[in-house]
């Protein structure tokens, strides 16, 4: 079984996927950038507030699949710049305060919209 998981509290989909799937006990959540779900426009911001937007995202996303951070198992970061490891993992640690999930990062050349992060997650439903 795989259902689409859609939630107006969350950035919409701006191309070819959705935001999140439900397969098997899990949720699969598309990789998620600082978009602000009531303007659908990007924030403005420094890492840590784009890595706050990105995590209201997430868990709205969660909310709407019926589950939470707290059952996150796998995130995957990807950072525009590794210097902003620190800074991206201070508020990244707010969220994920116990039992934080398996995580990769990894800088990449570049992100949709030149974004400054992007998160993607698996989790149980």
């Amino acid at each position: 079984m795989r259902d689409v998981i859609a939630t107006e509290h969350a950035p919409k989909a701006i191309g070819p996927y959705s935001q999140a799937i439900r397969a098997n006990g899990f949720i699969f959540i598309s990789g998620q950038i600082p978009i602000d779900p009531a303007t659908q426009q990007l924030i403005a911001g420094d890492i840590a507030a784009q890595t706050d937007r990105v995590l209201k995202n997430l868990s709205a996303i969660l909310a709407a699949a019926g589950t939470g951070l707290n059952k996150v198992v796998r995130t995957t970061v990807f950072l525009k710049n590794m210097a902003d490891f620190a800074a991206m993992n201070e508020v990244y640690g707010k969220y994920f305060v116990s039992a934080p999930p398996a995580r990769s990062t990894v800088e990449v050349a570049r992100l949709p919209k030149d974004v400054l992060v992007e998160i993607d997650v698996i989790a149980l439903a």
